[in-house]
């Protein structure tokens, strides 16, 4: 049976993502520069409207959302959001942002965990 598309392009939520696609966070962008152009083998983008969200990276051949979650992130609204994810048969992977930045840099780790999600046993590297 075919997966349902799930991507919301509206004209109220297309501003909305311009917008978010021209003020990502740096960790957003460092992790960007690591998840694009098929780096991994499979295509991600980048701040994908799914509903009344916007997911900041999405890959649709593995369904997994990966969400870079800075100091303001709601725990109560991260797990909703996740349910209302998860009912649409789509994975959240969340990373908090100080993770890809010195002194506790694990970029390379959390690509590797990404590479794995997606399913693909071996190295990226």
């Amino acid at each position: 049976m075919a997966r349902k598309q799930v991507t919301t392009w509206t004209p109220q939520n297309l501003e909305r993502v311009r917008h978010l696609r021209n003020s990502m966070s740096q960790s957003e962008k460092k992790l960007w520069q690591r998840l694009r152009r098929n780096a991994l083998g499979v295509r991600f983008r980048r701040q994908v409207p799914v509903g009344r969200y916007v997911l900041d990276f999405y890959c649709p051949a593995a369904r997994l959302a990966v969400e870079v979650d800075g100091e303001l992130h709601d725990p109560e609204r991260d797990a909703a959001r996740d349910a209302f994810m998860a009912n649409l048969d789509i994975r959240t992977l969340r990373i908090p942002s100080w993770e890809l930045f010195p002194p506790d840099d694990r970029t390379d780790t959390w690509v590797e965990t990404i590479w794995i999600a997606v399913g693909r046993p071996e190295s990226p590297t």
